[in-house]
């Protein structure tokens, strides 16, 4: 694999990496936070809405004869 110029021979970062991806680094963690907080919350609404569910009206089959 050609090694890129923005990594060093041990595959670390380098200084001009680190500086193009500054202006960047604020929005997406961000927008990494506002994405984790949405999926939080329609799990949690979701399993909320579901628990509350009451299935005493549902009629179970009985077992299969042998």
């Amino acid at each position: 694999i050609p090694r890129s110029s923005y990594y060093d021979k041990h595959y670390r970062q380098s200084a001009a990496l680190i500086r193009a991806r500054r202006p960047y680094l604020i929005k997406n963690s961000l927008t990494g936070l506002g994405l984790f907080g949405f999926c939080i919350s329609v799990y949690w609404f979701t399993i909320r809405a579901v628990s509350q569910d009451e299935f005493e009206d549902v009629k179970v089959p009985d077992a299969p004869a042998q």
